[in-house]
C-alpha cells in the first residue's frame, strides 16, 4: 500500500518526467489526413464522453466541436459528463464501451499519467485509441481578488508564513493543475497541499470562499470572475507569454523557471472502432479545427485549438512505457 509520502513522491516524479516531457511530444506535428473509405455511419446518434463536469473548459470546448460535427456528420452528438477519479471513470468508461462508432472519449492530460500516479487502472491504455488532438490550453495561476496577497512573490511569502504552507485547488488528483502547482511549490521552496474538486467549478467557488488560496487553471472558465473584478491572474505556466491572455507575466518570468504546464483535449476510441469511423471522424475533426469560425470561438474561450492527428495522441502512449 502506498503512504502519503510514497504518493507525493510519485506525483513529483511524474510532474518532472511527464508534464513536461509525453504532454509536449503529443503536440509535435502529425502526418496529413488519411485516405478512409464511405460507409453508412452514424445512423444513430454519437456519444461524447468528457471526463469533467459540464460548465469546465473541457465541457465548453467539446461542445464548441460537437455542434460542428453535428453538422458534418449529418446526425446528433451528444455530450455525457462522466467526471472523477482524475478522469479515470470517463477513460474506463470509453475504454469498456463498444468499439461501434457511437462512444468517443473527450481524453484530457491526466490519461497520460494515471498508471503513473495510481498504479493499475480499470482499464489498460491499448483498449483506447488515438483519434485527434483537439485543443490546447495554457494554466494560468488564479487567486480570489480579495485575497490579502496581490502578487506571486506575496502569495509565496504567505505560504512561507503558514504552517501548512498554500492550498491549491485542482479538478481532481493528477490533473494537469494538479501536477503544475506541485512543481510551483517545489520551485518556491513552501509546502503546499493540492485539494482536488471534480471539476473547475467547484474549485472556483472554495477559491471565492477564501477556503483555497489558489489554483492554476484554463483561463476559458475563470474568464467571467477576472473580468467582473472577483479573481486576479498572477502570472501564466507557459515559457512565453499567451497570445489567450498576454497582459499575464509567465511565472518563469517572475522566477518560477520550470513551471511551464499546459492542458490538453483530444479525442479517443475503444480500441477496436473500425478503422473506416476513425479515419472519417479524424477527417472532419480536423477540418472543423482548421475553420476560422471554430478558431474564433475557441480563442473567445482562451483556448487554442491543435490541428494534430491520432500520430500526435499516439506519442502520450509510446511515452508511457518509457
Amino acid at each position: 500500500m502506498r503512504t502519503r509520502n510514497n504518493e507525493r513522491q510519485a506525483f513529483m516524479d511524474v510532474t518532472r518526467r511527464t508534464l513536461l516531457g509525453s504532454v509536449a511530444a503529443c503536440f509535435a506535428a502529425g502526418g496529413g489526413a488519411p485516405a478512409f473509405a464511405q460507409g453508412a455511419w452514424p445512423t444513430r446518434i454519437v456519444r461524447f464522453v468528457s471526463p469533467y463536469g459540464a460548465g469546465g473548459a473541457n465541457d465548453i470546448s467539446l461542445r464548441i466541436l460537437t455542434e460542428q460535427l453535428e453538422r458534418q456528420l449529418g446526425q446528433q452528438c451528444m455530450v455525457e459528463n462522466r467526471p472523477g477519479a482524475g478522469t479515470r471513470l470517463a477513460n474506463e468508461a470509453v475504454a469498456r464501451a463498444a468499439p461501434d462508432g457511437y462512444t468517443f472519449l473527450y481524453a484530457a492530460a491526466p490519461y497520460a499519467t494515471a498508471e503513473a500516479l495510481f498504479g493499475k487502472l480499470g482499464y489498460d491504455r491499448k483498449d483506447l485509441q488515438p483519434v485527434a488532438m483537439a485543443v490546447i490550453a495554457p494554466l494560468f495561476l488564479i487567486i480570489s481578488a480579495e485575497a490579502p496577497f496581490k502578487n506571486l512573490q506575496e502569495l509565496i511569502a504567505h505560504g512561507k508564513a503558514q504552517p501548512n504552507g498554500l492550498t491549491f485547488a485542482s479538478p481532481g488528483a493528477g490533473s494537469q493543475p494538479h501536477l503544475a502547482a506541485e512543481l510551483l511549490f517545489r520551485d518556491a521552496g513552501v509546502k503546499g497541499l493540492n485539494v482536488p474538486f471534480r471539476g473547475d467549478a467547484m474549485s472556483y467557488t472554495e477559491l471565492l470562499a477564501g477556503r483555497v488560496d489558489a489554483t492554476l487553471t484554463a483561463i476559458s472558465t475563470a474568464l467571467s470572475y477576472i473580468q467582473s473584478g472577483k479573481f486576479r491572474v498572477l502570472g501564466v505556466a507557459s515559457a512565453d507569454r499567451s497570445s489567450i491572455y498576454p497582459e499575464a507575466l509567465t511565472l518563469r518570468e517572475q522566477g518560477l523557471s520550470s513551471v511551464i504546464a499546459a492542458g490538453w483535449y483530444g479525442f479517443m476510441a475503444p480500441a477496436a472502432t473500425p478503422p473506416s469511423i476513425i479515419h472519417r471522424l479524424q477527417d472532419k475533426i480536423v477540418r472543423i479545427l482548421a475553420d476560422a469560425d471554430v478558431k474564433q470561438k475557441l480563442f473567445a474561450q482562451r483556448a487554442g485549438s491543435s490541428r494534430q492527428h491520432g500520430r500526435g495522441v499516439r506519442r502520450v502512449h509510446r511515452r508511457r512505457d518509457a
